[in-house]
């Protein structure tokens, strides 16, 4: 599985951001996933310009320019922070044991 992320405050606990949200969420639930970070974030005015370049990828998966967005392995595709935390407590990874 894949989550794309833009890359800021992806991992740490009590962090508020969405895609740290997202991340957080996936580690408690026990998975492992690559992290791909797209640029383009729409709180910094000089990546507006590229912002559609830099975020093509996601927009095709998902619609929207906006992450974070889960990709599972199946394909299915899962849009935002709650979305996935709630997926990930819903689905939790099978332990070994």
């Amino acid at each position: 599985m894949i989550l794309y992320t833009c890359g800021t405050k992806t991992t740490g606990p009590g962090l508020l951001h969405p895609c740290a949200k997202a991340g957080n969420a996936l580690d408690a639930a026990g998975y492992e996933y690559e992290l791909k970070t797209v640029k383009g974030y729409r709180a910094m005015p000089w990546t507006w310009g590229s912002r559609k370049d830099d975020r093509a990828e996601v927009r095709e998966l998902s619609g929207t320019d906006e992450v974070p967005i889960l990709v599972l392995d199946d394909g299915k595709v899962i849009s935002g922070s709650g979305a996935i935390a709630r997926w990930a407590k819903e689905h939790p990874a099978a332990r070994a044991g």
